[in-house]
């Protein structure tokens, strides 16, 4: 998609569609809308969308009349679900450019920003697969309504990196796992390494024998394809901090669940076992281009957990690479278990700093449903700094509890640790379990399992994954400060 900023007078430009942020409190509108406001039929609610044809004294083909809510309450994180839904909105109806009209109030870089990172991700099919001939595309998008002079170069630019960084991870997740094994997401890696210049490194089964990482091993034990621990580096030429920050990603290419093995319903879903994984790469597929002022690694333990003849038991004791035992009382609580050698991995190698992304609890679907990331985190200030995050790139995260007795429920009379801890907080008690591993190094663990996928699409979003959470783990990086 071409993306352009209009110099033209907005009843001079000639597109398929002319986009325009309607209000439900702003009486003086244009293009009919006051008309349309009072008689009720279009009321400006936020996503109401009206398609007007040939509207006298304008040379868009049509204008599309976006309902924006209240003018008060219409942040950067609405503009890009708008601009989302207006681009699927006009793409199914087979038009093909279109040029948003932002009013003055909203003329900023930061709503320019929003604007194109909606459209780019709206744009998003998860249609690989399908051979029809039906598919739809759209070629060019422009924003028109800025004050003569306005150079948005660097946003626009900005905004389509995160957002085609958000769109690489969702296709990685889309991926069926006969076609991204463990391996496979290795090569992604590689490729996207030498892409953008980033440091690489792969390790394989041997070398996570060597370094006794007996977690991450046991699980991949039941499957036929090798685990791989994917690492991949970037180096800031012009460093501002001492920090080493460690992104960890949930890698798990399918999940059947082993030994304790899932239901048959839904579990095609557990390709997206890996959105943790593909996450991490994405962030670092925008750090790479956006060049933050600080260190980043990340690392992606990738296994399939399946119940071959050789799969770990329940009851089974492993041993960590930190040293500790862990009892594997149900070997569907796998996830912890390759983040728990990762994220010791991520410490060997000098990260100060770490935040994990996994697909980790449905408790946390319980808890939060499917609009809120669960926030767990061992240190008040790096809980501040994702939250911050997190609210600045417009991803939703709450912030739960981690207190010391829940370690309780994790008890074994037989290793130093159980994977699980039993039915209550199951969210709280997976993260507790991360925690020992994080040891003594400020850490945040995102459980994403409620929001890294979409059953059903949204206006905005396409059904599927939503590559949650891409930007908040880039804007984590680039704000950055000692």
């Amino acid at each position: 998609m071409q993306i352009t900023l209009e110099r033209k007078p907005l009843d001079q430009v000639d597109a398929g569609a002319l986009i325009v942020p309607v209000f439900e409190d702003v009486k003086e509108q244009r293009f009919g809308a006051p008309d349309l406001l009072e008689s009720g039929e279009f009321v400006g609610k936020s996503h109401d969308l009206l398609l007007l044809h040939n509207v006298p004294g304008i040379a868009a083909k049509r204008v599309l009349l976006a309902g924006a809510g209240k003018s008060v309450e219409f942040r950067p994180a609405e503009c890009r679900k708008l601009a989302g839904e207006a681009l699927r909105f006009l793409k199914a109806r087979s038009v093909k450019t279109a040029c948003w009209a932002l009013g003055s109030e909203h003329a900023s870089a930061d709503f320019a920003e929003a604007v194109v990172e909606g459209a780019v991700l709206g744009d998003f099919e998860p249609d690989r697969y399908k051979t029809g001939n039906d598919k739809k595309s759209f070629d060019g998008l422009s924003l028109t309504g800025f004050p003569v002079g306005t150079s948005l170069d660097d946003s626009i630019a900005r905004a389509r990196i995160l957002a085609e960084s958000q769109n690489y991870a969702r296709a990685l997740v889309n991926e069926p796992a006969n076609h991204l094994t463990p391996a496979k997401v290795a090569e992604a890696a590689q490729a996207l390494a030498a892409e953008f210049g980033l440091e690489y490194e792969v390790l394989d089964r041997a070398r996570m024998e060597q370094l006794g990482m007996g977690a991450l091993l046991g699980v991949a034990q039941g499957s036929a394809e090798p685990p791989c621990l994917i690492v991949i580096g970037y180096k800031t030429a012009r460093p501002a901090s001492s920090a080493h920050l460690g992104l960890v990603g949930k890698g798990v290419t399918f999940d059947s669940g082993g030994i304790s093995i899932k239901p048959a319903d839904g579990m095609e879903k557990m390709k997206y076992d890996m959105a943790g994984g593909a996450a991490v790469l994405g962030a670092m597929r925008a750090i790479a281009q956006l060049k933050p002022a600080v260190r980043v690694t990340a690392l992606i333990p990738c296994v399939e957990n399946m119940p071959g003849s050789r799969a770990q038991r329940p009851g089974d004791i492993v041993k960590a690479m930190s040293g500790k035992t862990v009892e594997v009382i149900n070997t569907d609580a796998e996830g912890r278990l390759i983040l728990a050698d990762a994220l010791t991995y991520a410490r060997k190698l000098g990260c100060t700093h770490l935040v994990d992304a996994a697909t980790l609890t449905g408790a946390v679907v319980v808890a939060l449903g499917h609009l809120n990331v669960g926030l767990f985190a061992n240190n008040d200030a790096m809980r501040e700094r994702v939250l911050r995050a997190a609210a600045a790139a417009g991803d939703r995260m709450w912030p739960m509890p981690i207190e010391d007795d829940y370690k309780e429920y994790l008890k074994s009379a037989f290793a130093d640790i159980s994977n699980v801890g039993g039915r209550w907080g199951g969210a709280i008690t997976a993260a507790m379990f991360l925690k020992e591993f994080a040891e003594d190094s400020p850490w945040v663990h995102l459980d994403i399992a409620g929001t890294a996928w979409l059953d059903d699409g949204k206006p905005f979003l396409a059904k599927g994954p939503t590559g949650v959470p891409v930007r908040t783990l880039v804007r984590l990086a680039l704000d950055w400060q000692d």
